[in-house]
């Protein structure tokens, strides 16, 4: 049984992901005390749900959206503490999705279950974002591969590169992670990042990778590396179109400001 989290006195306590029975063995005064904690929390979820259904997508909070998330791990209770614990643990709705699962497992009230599924609605955004992309030419649509970028990558942990490997239409052959850690010659060596482009078939490629302090701003290694593999694509045929730095506070491309 997962431990209990603080709840006020008198509040039916979120019943447990295992099916744990809320007790008929009980006194019959703490029994009925439980069942009308049963009743307020349904009385509770069909008002979220109502207002979800038929106010819109600003209708519910971010701790609210996190609360009908969990009813589909927590059966009946009171899941709106521990959806206010996942935000302050992590500082938004976006940071809750994009936790590590044992992570989310260290705030008390959440369990296996429920972090499963708070993860499923994560790869289903990322999915659905990645969606807009696939057999459609990239650089047509921007806005959507940044919505992409930004659901996939915002909120790591670790810096993170990849490479967009386009065709001569500029679609998408194939999104290549080519590793985590600091950006530099040690992490990419141009000549791997252009052979890989001449095994694709690829005429042109984006860099991608990420700053987990947040800022977009590209650092002087940013913008060196990225000039040396745009001069070793030029020898080979392949253009660099941009490179993406993805942050929590926005993104920033390189070709944009001038710097390729």
């Amino acid at each position: 049984m997962r431990e209990q989290g603080q709840f006020l006195p008198g509040v039916a306590l979120p019943e447990a992901e295992d099916g744990f029975d809320f007790g008929e063995t009980r006194e019959s005064a703490s029994g009925q005390a439980l069942q009308a904690g049963k009743v307020a929390g349904a009385g509770h979820r069909a008002r979220l749900r109502e207002r979800l259904l038929n106010g819109g997508a600003e209708a519910l909070a971010d701790y609210e959206v996190l609360e009908y998330l969990l009813f589909a791990a927590i059966k009946q209770g009171d899941t709106k503490p521990i959806a206010k614990a996942l935000i302050a643990q992590f500082g938004s709705l976006a940071g809750v999705l994009n936790a590590d699962p044992k992570a989310l497992q260290r705030v008390k009230g959440v369990g296996e279950t429920s972090a499963a599924a708070l993860k499923s609605v994560a790869t289903a955004a990322r999915r659905m974002t990645r969606s807009e992309i696939i057999k459609k030419p990239v650089l047509g649509s921007w806005q959507a591969l940044i919505d992409y970028l930004t659901t996939d990558m915002a909120h790591l942990t670790v810096e993170r590169v990849r490479i967009l490997y386009l065709d001569t239409r500029n679609r998408l052959i194939e999104d290549h992670h080519l590793g985590d850690g600091s950006i530099d010659e040690a992490a990419i060596h141009p000549r791997e990042v252009i052979r890989r482009a001449m095994d694709l078939g690829a005429s042109a490629m984006i860099l991608v990778h990420n700053h987990p302090s947040g800022s977009p701003e590209p650092s002087r290694a940013d913008i060196q590396i990225t000039q040396r593999i745009a001069e070793a694509g030029r020898h080979m045929g392949v253009t660099v179109h941009d490179h993406v730095i993805i942050g929590r506070q926005g993104h920033s491309s390189l070709r944009a400001k001038g710097l390729i």
